[in-house]
């Protein structure tokens, strides 16, 4: 149980980390909740991108099928690296509002 509490915080601080650097050097506040989504595929599907365009049928059903097969637990984790990206980007529309410039 401790693992899953760590991983939580875990998730959430490392997408929030790597959503506040990219809205930072982009200016694009919500582009890592956009990409989430890719990035949670390529966690969860153990699958080679290049297969994604030399078979993309088999990668495809691959990925769903191991995308649905996750776990409660998993889908928590993997929760709250999106919830880390969202907030992240409400972060960064505060400080900009509040005067901060950043790069």
């Amino acid at each position: 149980m401790i693992q899953f509490i760590v991983s939580i915080i875990l998730f959430f601080v490392i997408f929030f980390g790597i959503a506040f650097i990219l809205n930072m050097l982009l200016r694009r506040t919500w582009l890592m909740a956009f990409i989430y989504p890719f990035v949670v595929l390529f966690i969860v599907d153990n699958i080679a991108i290049s297969n994604y365009f030399t078979s993309p049928g088999e990668a495809f059903s691959t990925a769903f099928s191991r995308l649905i097969s996750i776990t409660g637990f998993d889908f928590i984790i993997l929760l709250s690296g999106f919830l880390g990206t969202i907030v992240s980007g409400f972060v960064i529309r505060f400080l900009r509002k509040s005067g901060y410039q950043m790069f």
